[in-house]
């Protein structure tokens, strides 16, 4: 059996609407209820119900097989919270960019402290096998001993106005979120926040994927590859 019928196998569409599906949720402004009306539109009849589980389970999946050909970030890396709601509770988004505007990783946390911080970097240093030689935070008194633990050698930057570049990315997740009726699990809110970052670094060519597309391009034609992938 072929790589790509084990992912997809138990699903009655076949593996091209599944990935079509979820690349429409993930790179433009759609609820599951609007993917559904365009799926229709197409001749293929799906509840918004299976449009949401196709998401959640095939974006960590794509993004996975997509991490073998992406690019090293950065040295400088910004980092900062911003907030969403889960459920009807304020939730701290983690991210991290680097100069290079690529989304080093994200975490959804229910607290602002320092075992999220360390989450957040620990994750990021020990999948992408990369240390910054500067790390720029606004003045959350969380940082200074979480880069003393993890990485000291790099400067940590917190000079006024220095992280406007991740706090203007911030608008981007937001300017994703706002169609959605809301997120309902810390899980689902994970993996949609983590699978626009993979979709922003796609299109902003930080995968060898991708690289000599068209950005207008670029996703399809990863997505179509990655489905081999998975």
């Amino acid at each position: 059996m072929s790589p790509a019928k084990t992912a997809f196998a138990g699903f009655r569409f076949p593996a091209e609407v599944i990935v079509v599906a979820v690349r429409w949720y993930l790179r433009f402004n759609l609820s599951y209820r609007d993917v559904e009306e365009l799926l229709v539109e197409r001749g293929v009849e799906v509840d918004h119900v299976t449009v949401f589980r196709w998401v959640q389970q095939f974006t960590p999946l794509l993004a996975d097989a997509a991490r073998f050909c992406r690019h090293s970030p950065g040295d400088r890396w910004f980092v900062d919270e911003t907030y969403v709601k889960v459920s009807g509770v304020w939730h701290y988004v983690y991210r991290a960019v680097d100069q290079y505007g690529q989304v080093i990783d994200v975490l959804v946390s229910t607290r602002r402290d320092a075992a999220a911080a360390r989450r957040l970097f620990r994750r990021a240093l020990s999948t992408l096998k990369v240390t910054p030689a500067e790390v720029v935070t606004d003045a959350a008194a969380v940082y200074p001993a979480v880069l003393d633990e993890l990485v000291p050698q790099a400067w940590h930057h917190v000079e006024r106005y220095a992280n406007n570049p991740i706090e203007a990315d911030h608008s981007q997740l937001k300017h994703r979120l706002r169609p959605m009726r809301g997120l309902q699990t810390d899980k689902t809110a994970q993996v949609i926040i983590a699978g626009h970052a993979f979709m922003q670094n796609l299109r902003r060519g930080h995968y060898e994927i991708t690289i000599d597309t068209p950005p207008t391009q670029r996703a399809a034609a990863a997505f179509a590859e990655l489905a081999k992938a998975i």
